[in-house]
């Protein structure tokens, strides 16, 4: 959907408030939608419906505000289609089997210290960011660690920070979409952009690491009275029994049931009790380690299921077709191929609808907010807004400027509204102080580390949703973090000279 151009749709609204009101509203709305998520007055899904509709209704919407919410889902119907068959894809691979080797390895490299898992958490996420998809990493990222997480009763939090914050500081890759964005608007070369700032990503990326670390040091500390806890298989402990339970309270093949009704194994891990009763949350894929004699494991196909998921994950990566295309049709053959029987397949398809149904809608709803920010115009006046009040004194600053407005920029808007609509002027106007445009681009790439965490980003929806985390709660852990992330990138462009500090 077009942001901040003149192609942008009109519509028919009851008036017209003037610019500054519009710019009152925009930003008293963003914050009160995420005040309202962050303190749990209100789901997410229901924040971005009722949030936008009252402030659209102020803002002079009048009947015109259906017909911009539905072009705002019309434009996000393509990645709603996305995240629903690349869930069901992904989840069927799961219940097939195809990832228990990969669990069952990283579970025995890493053993029981929580320090080691948010490690290895963080490791796993950057390297699967290098396909540049979102959902994609969250998806693998869960569905590989999370029944680790569940096992040793760590936070789900700790997981969804990690990830978000090695796959938003890996987002600059070329093929990530901002940096392509960003020398798209100013016409010039992606490796302009993004090879100056190697140095400041590296750098990002050992932050990131460095906060994994920490994250996982605070959960072993936290976990610590967990050492002398021994659990028992005893059925008169019900529900008094605690929710979780480590690896080393279990013994190697032990079997634990979950609040879904699965059969967990417990890899790894020592002592004499031979079962735990566990209720780890209600989460999309608590699930995911499942009794290894499960009726969905399907042994003798896995290579076949490789293949298909090799496949996939190529054509994703080559983008020669449309991604929402791709997992519609591996999702159909997955089922073909593990489940013959047309039961088997209704039944698998609905085994997955809760996670599906949570994050798309989520999605849908999210076009309520981008629907009203661009066809009220509170996104134009927002950016104007800001580009005006910056004093002359400002201009030869307007590189480091840039790189911190993308910050909150990023985080309240889509990239393409950022990109497409604000940098160009940003860029206009440095460059009358002598700033090159491929200094602005750089410097506009800074704040996707905290993008990356916006509700506006369907794959952030999904890995909250996948991992059962309130976004409010993620956002407490991940936001400042995120920040941190992006300065200490903003000050090795500097330092480096990728983003100069003054114009000379």
């Amino acid at each position: 959907m077009p942001f901040l151009s003149e192609e942008a749709p009109q519509y028919d609204l009851a008036f017209m408030p003037p610019e500054w009101v519009l710019v009152i509203l925009g930003f008293t709305m963003v914050l009160v939608f995420m005040t309202l998520i962050m303190t749990k007055r209100l789901t997410p899904m229901v924040a971005l419906i009722l949030v936008p509709t009252i402030f659209g209704l102020f803002a002079g919407a009048g009947l015109g505000l259906g017909d911009m919410v539905l072009d705002a889902i019309a434009s996000m119907a393509p990645t709603a289609a996305l995240l629903m068959f690349a869930i069901m894809f992904f989840g069927i691979m799961i219940d097939v089997g195809l990832f228990d080797p990969l669990i069952k390895f990283i579970t025995r490299f890493l053993g029981d210290d929580p320090a080691k898992v948010v490690l290895g958490t963080a490791i796993l996420a950057a390297a699967v960011s290098l396909d540049g998809d979102g959902s994609t990493t969250f998806i693998i990222t869960t569905s590989a660690m999370l029944p680790i997480y569940l096992r040793l009763g760590m936070s789900p939090v700790v997981l969804t920070c990690v990830a978000g914050l090695m796959n938003g500081t890996m987002n600059i890759l070329p093929w990530g979409g901002p940096t392509v964005r960003a020398a798209t608007a100013l016409d010039l070369q992606v490796s302009d952009v993004f090879v100056p700032m190697v140095p400041a990503m590296v750098v990002g990326l050992l932050v990131a690491l460095g906060f994994a670390w920490m994250l996982g040091l605070q959960e072993r500390k936290r976990l610590g009275h967990f050492d002398d806890l021994r659990l028992s298989g005893d059925s008169a402990q019900g529900l008094g029994a605690p929710k979780f339970f480590r690896g080393a309270d279990a013994k190697p093949g032990a079997r634990a049931a979950l609040n879904t009704g699965n059969l967990v194994t417990i890899a790894g891990g020592h002592g004499s009790v031979p079962v735990a009763q566990v209720d780890p949350a209600d989460t999309a894929m608590a699930d995911t380690m499942l009794d290894p004699d499960r009726d969905t494991l399907r042994p003798k196909l896995v290579w076949w299921n490789l293949l298909l998921t090799t496949a996939v994950m190529v054509l994703l990566v080559l983008d020669i077709m449309p991604l929402p295309y791709v997992f519609m049709v591996g999702a159909g053959l997955a089922l073909v191929l593990n489940f013959g029987k047309m039961k088997d397949q209704a039944a698998e398809i609905v085994a997955h609808a809760p996670s599906i149904v949570g994050v798309v809608s989520m999605v849908l709803a999210a076009g309520v907010l981008v629907g009203v920010l661009s066809g009220t115009g509170m996104v134009d006046a927002m950016a104007s807004w800001i580009t005006n009040v910056l004093p002359a004194a400002v201009g030869p600053f307007l590189a480091p400027i840039t790189g911190i407005l993308s910050i909150p920029f990023t985080f309240f808007m889509s990239n393409d509204a950022f990109y497409y609509g604000i940098l160009p002027v940003l860029s206009q106007s440095a460059s009358v102080y002598g700033i090159e445009p491929v200094e602005m681009a750089r410097a506009s790439i800074i704040g996707q580390p905290v993008h990356l965490q916006s509700p506006l980003v369907p794959a952030i929806l999904l890995l909250v949703s996948l991992a059962g985390v309130n976004l409010g709660d993620h956002h407490k852990k991940v936001l400042w973090r995120a920040v941190v992330v992006s300065l200490v990138m903003l000050a090795i462009g500097l330092v480096s000279g990728a983003i100069p500090f003054f114009a000379s």
